[in-house]
């Protein structure tokens, strides 16, 4: 009974000494937090998502009081959030500009050429690593919905073998461009009023037999485009929002009908069929 007394007195005061230098330890090497960092996270939308390219929100506020991120960095909380951020920091607030996903492929079941019948794990890396996938497009939408498992605010799913955004969802956080391994999703002005349909690199020829609405860079686009704002680099047109107007001539001179339009209504973004 006396040992077990003893044992008992010997672990009671190493727990109260351990206890104490713990104590004296937090205090002599305590780092003083800036409490701008926690005014920044309650400010920011708390998604987690990586958009900003930090690994959290929590990294990103970090970043920001260090001045290594600007207030704006955060693209899924938008102008709104900015302010705020900029607010805490003592800042004149930065515009961020709204950006939303885009999938450049129109090959739907469809209008897509076939090479195989893919038959495993359904994961469009999985897929692109045995042979690139099903389709004889090299460029084209795998659609086994990597990107729709990687989103974080559910705004994307396969619709005809071809990943579809809801843009009312979408935050433009860019997670779905960095999952896709074919590189077929862009993050492009949330206003955009047209983008081309398209990610194929090969020449018009070898297009046309295995897409029968893929870009076959013909530069008919290029040529009457009144603003200039698009050229055809790698056999695919491309358009440099910064000069679009908007003016549909891509759309109805496009011979392939690969040049998508869409209108804004309020929140929502109304889809036409070139």
């Amino acid at each position: 009974m006396t040992g077990i007394l003893t044992a008992f007195l010997v672990f009671l005061i190493l727990g109260v000494v351990i206890g104490l230098l713990l104590a004296v330890a937090s205090k002599v090497f305590h780092v003083e937090r800036d409490e701008r960092i926690d005014k920044i996270i309650e400010a920011l939308p708390g998604a987690n998502c990586g958009g900003c390219g930090y690994a959290g929100c929590s990294a990103l506020a970090e970043s920001v009081v260090k001045g290594e991120a600007k207030c704006n960095a955060c693209t899924v909380g938008g102008n709104e959030v900015a302010k705020k951020v900029a607010a805490v920091m003592g800042v004149e607030a930065e515009s961020a500009e709204r950006m939303r996903a885009q999938v450049m492929c129109s090959g739907t079941s469809a209008c897509s050429h076939r090479k195989v019948e893919y038959r495993g794990v359904s994961d469009c890396r999985a897929a692109a690593a045995l042979g690139g996938g099903d389709k004889l497009c090299p460029n084209g939408c795998i659609g086994l919905g990597t990107c729709v498992a990687a989103c974080p605010f559910g705004a994307i799913e396969v619709k005809d073998g071809v990943a579809a955004v809801d843009y009312a969802k979408c935050r433009g956080c860019g997670v779905c461009v960095a999952a896709c391994p074919k590189g077929i999703i862009e993050l492009i002005p949330f206003d955009s009023r047209h983008w081309v349909g398209c990610k194929s690199v090969a020449e018009g020829a070898s297009t046309r037999k295995v897409c029968d609405v893929g870009c076959i860079g013909c530069g008919i686009c290029a040529k009457n485009c009144p603003a200039g704002a698009i050229t055809v680099e790698n056999h695919v047109a491309k358009i440099d929002y910064t000069k679009c107007t908007g003016c549909d001539t891509c759309v109805l001179k496009c011979p392939r009908k690969i040049i998508w339009q869409a209108t804004r209504s309020g929140e929502a973004i109304i889809i036409t069929k070139p």
